[in-house]
């Protein structure tokens, strides 16, 4: 039932607080991995587990919440996804070894693939039916800004304190959230206890978890070179064809596929797969493209990101209201992929003299189109659910946005990998006695070198070294623009994807509910 006043604004500003815990503890961790690894002795390799462990258990849990929240209650279910992820963040603060945190990590994503989707249906329930435009721009606060602002917060923290603070910053948040879901957010009728689907569970398990794990850790280990990238790939497809097949003929499913018969969601899915793929992407590869290539450090780069998020926030209010006077979302998400497209080929220009001042404008352009994206796309694919499809929808609708970033951020690992090397080999071929060019580039940096003290071939030894230098961050450029433009393609050719879904007022909605 609907709230008014202000109960529909303290829940609202709970599960907001509740949803940024799970949506910033996503990428806080990224850039203080170095510091953890250092302090607890592990390899890269090892500690990438950190990262890996925690997106594996989120996706396994998000399409289970739906039914979890059913069975249990939703604000119970909610209230102990908080609890628990809070002791989980006071307990990876605190490990003294790797094997520790790993655990404590994946336990903090199965709280928090419970946060996600149970807090997005709160919202929705609590918000009336014909302003679900608004509960969706807010939602989206946390969930388009979370990501953005994660690795500003966690640079500041590891910068100024130690890393077991990015962890010990959630215990008050978390306190709080949970004080204000046990005291305003009420209790929603438990469904009839039916018997469990432990194969559906099991399956599920196997099938996301497998697929995630390759996703992960494929590009590191070279993909198919690693037998247990290979089982895992084999495993991955058999157990998603059987979990599919279990849930569609079973009584009493994990996951209910009887909501795809809205078209409107099926197609949301594809949509909201695209959003992850740019919305996290795009935060995976502008960090490492700064601070590999610009020179900029952690702090300055989660500055950089910062103003976008604040675009961000100042302009989902008006999506909203836009929404909910009717507007079609499909127009406004095509501003949007069209915006997200003008930003990846603004940025797919750069050079090696690009400043902040050169990718500030390309941020804030990223900023609004997120915006014109994740409220249109998330109200699009929700609008024809009701009741406990609610619940099952957003838990697959948030699935497919992290599956979604999970690609994305594989797939331009991949191709950063592989056009590394062709751009590299290209401009080799101009690294010869018979390039005038090259020829007095070399002799014009060995007389430097010569000027300055250094003897005939050391002076070559350095004016080489020089050129290698150049030849390294010119491929590195070329390389980054490449991830940006084809990042932002794919967005664009996605834009006929919008008008599979049909076209509804947010009013008709309300009526037919």
């Amino acid at each position: 039932m609907a709230e008014t006043g202000f109960k529909k604004w303290i829940i609202t500003i709970t599960v907001i607080m509740a949803s940024l815990l799970e949506l910033i503890d996503t990428t806080i961790v990224n850039v203080a991995i170095p510091h953890i690894q250092g302090n607890l002795g592990a390899t890269l390799e090892d500690i990438a587990w950190v990262v890996t462990g925690y997106a594996v258990a989120n996706v396994i849990i998000l399409p289970m919440s739906g039914w979890l929240g059913g069975r249990f209650g939703r604000k119970q279910y909610f209230l102990t996804s908080i609890i628990v992820f809070t002791i989980a963040s006071f307990l990876c603060g605190n490990a003294t070894s790797l094997d520790e945190l790993v655990v404590f990590r994946i336990l903090q994503g199965i709280a928090g693939g419970g946060l996600i989707s149970t807090g997005q249906t709160i919202l929705i329930e609590t918000w009336p039916r014909e302003q679900i435009g608004t509960a969706t721009a807010l939602f989206g606060l946390g969930a388009v800004v979370g990501p953005t602002v994660g690795p500003t917060i966690g640079g500041w923290i590891t910068e100024n304190f130690s890393w077991p603070w990015i962890f010990y910053v959630n215990l008050p948040v978390g306190a709080l959230a949970a004080f204000l879901t046990y005291t305003f957010i009420n209790e929603t009728p438990k469904s009839e206890k039916k018997p469990i689907d432990w194969w559906g569970i099991g399956l599920l398990a196997v099938a996301v978890g497998s697929l995630q794990t390759i996703l992960e850790k494929g590009e590191s280990e070279d993909w198919f070179a690693k037998t247990y990238i290979i089982v895992l790939t084999v495993t991955a497809v058999l157990g998603t064809i059987l979990f599919i097949w279990r849930e569609m003929s079973t009584d009493h499913p994990i996951v209910n596929f009887s909501i795809m018969r809205h078209r409107s969601f099926a197609v949301g899915m594809f949509t909201s797969f695209i959003l992850g793929f740019g919305l996290y992407g795009s935060v995976f590869v502008f960090p490492v493209f700064c601070q590999n290539l610009l020179g900029f450090n952690a702090q300055q780069t989660g500055e950089l990101l910062f103003p976008g998020g604040l675009c961000t926030i100042f302009m989902m209010p008006f999506i909203g209201k836009m929404l909910n006077k009717g507007i079609p979302a499909q127009f406004m998400a095509t501003a949007g992929m069209f915006l997200f497209f003008v930003f990846t080929w603004m940025l797919s220009n750069s050079t090696l003299a690009t400043g902040e001042k050169d990718v500030l404008i390309p941020l804030l352009i990223r900023g609004v189109g997120m915006a014109l994206l994740f409220v249109p796309l998330t109200t699009l694919a929700m609008a024809d659910l009701k009741g406990p499809e609610i619940g099952q929808g957003s838990g697959l609708n948030n699935m497919m946005r992290q599956l979604g970033g999970s690609f994305g951020i594989a797939a331009l690992t991949t191709i950063i990998h592989i056009r590394q090397g062709k751009h590299r080999s290209d401009l080799l071929t101009y690294i010869n006695p018979y390039n005038n060019a090259f020829n007095e580039r070399l002799n014009m940096l060995q007389h430097a070198f010569m000027a300055k003290g250094k003897s005939a071939l050391d002076a070559m030894h350095m004016a080489y070294a020089a050129i290698e230098g150049t030849v390294t961050r010119q491929t590195m450029l070329l390389t980054y623009d490449d991830a940006y433009w084809i990042s932002g393609l794919v967005m664009l050719f996605s834009i006929p994807l919008l008008y599979l879904q049909p076209f509804k007022k947010l009013k008709a909605v309300a009526d037919a509910h």
